[in-house]
């Protein structure tokens, strides 16, 4: 696995900007996880990285993710990668099994929220806490997409303290918060 060889194929399924970086935080906040976990970073950012490759083409449950991961398998990519692609689509009901899918599934949803947090906030990520992130998940109509369950249910099934997790992955973009869009100033 290849993380260059990796980006050259996302950038041959995707052209969405938002989609990319998108995934760019999903593989930012599945590095910082791998680090704290003793885990094979490379593995576990292009895991990231690709778990919603097709999305943009194939969109619909009936295909999104596995068209993705039969094209990662008739390439090689590792089992265990293509199980936590697999799992972080719940209606697959591909269960959860090893660290890295629970970590794929528990940052998925939140890079996400967290991503919308920042870019209504004029310091984007910087000071953005746990406390405030929780409060924007009451609102029903912010970020009216992403699962807040989903959010929850990551947490637990990791288990990591939901703000502990927030915080976690707030600090993990703020590392990579030029190339995600998201430093302070940024438009």
């Amino acid at each position: 696995m290849d993380r260059k060889e990796s980006w050259k194929l996302l950038r041959e399924w995707t052209e969405s900007d938002s989609l990319l970086k998108h995934m760019l935080a999903v593989e930012t906040s599945m590095r910082a996880y791998a680090r704290r976990f003793g885990e094979d970073e490379e593995k576990w950012g292009i895991t990231g990285l690709l778990h919603d490759m097709d999305y943009e083409k194939h969109p619909t449950p009936d295909e999104h993710p596995m068209v993705g991961v039969r094209e990662l398998e008739r390439r090689g990519y590792p089992e265990d990668v293509l199980e936590a692609i697999k799992g972080h689509a719940d209606y697959l009901d591909v269960p959860r099994q090893t660290l890295m899918a629970k970590t794929l599934y528990a940052v998925d949803e939140l890079s996400g929220f967290v991503t919308a947090c920042a870019l209504v906030r004029p310091e984007k990520l910087e000071g953005l806490k746990a406390k405030s992130v929780k409060k924007k998940m009451k609102q029903k109509s912010f970020a009216a997409s992403v699962n807040r369950e989903d959010i929850l249910r990551g947490a637990e099934e990791l288990g990591v303290d939901l703000d502990e997790h927030i915080d976690f992955v707030v600090a993990a973009l703020r590392e990579n918060s030029d190339s995600l869009g998201l430093a302070r100033g940024a438009a």
